[in-house]
């Protein structure tokens, strides 16, 4: 599974905080370049905090993402459920991938 870059988790974080500000940063508080003129800049506790909770919840959601990826098109799991009804999509598409990443 592709990894989202460091950066990119720091500008989520911000946004869930902030949403739509405007700003520029690298990964730390100290790169922080805030442009919004009709938000306030988050305060470096606010910044830990909002990077901690979103860091969290995407290492909560890693077998959320990794089973969206070892699932097939939604074409094919459509046509497997017309050919072969619920009970066989479930056992034969979804059951394998979810006990490939169990919830934890």
């Amino acid at each position: 599974m592709k990894e989202e870059p460091n950066g990119m988790k720091t500008v989520r974080a911000i946004w869930s905080i902030r949403p739509k500000g405007q700003f520029s940063v690298d990964e730390t508080y100290e790169s922080l370049i805030w442009e919004d003129e009709t938000q306030v800049k988050p305060t470096e506790q606010e910044f830990h905090d909002a990077v901690t909770a979103w860091n969290s919840n995407w290492t909560a959601q890693e077998y959320a993402r990794n089973r969206q990826a070892e699932y097939p098109d939604w074409g094919s799991q459509l046509e497997k459920i017309a050919d072969d009804g619920i009970d066989k999509w479930k056992s034969e598409m979804l059951a394998p991938v979810k006990a490939k990443f169990p919830k934890p």
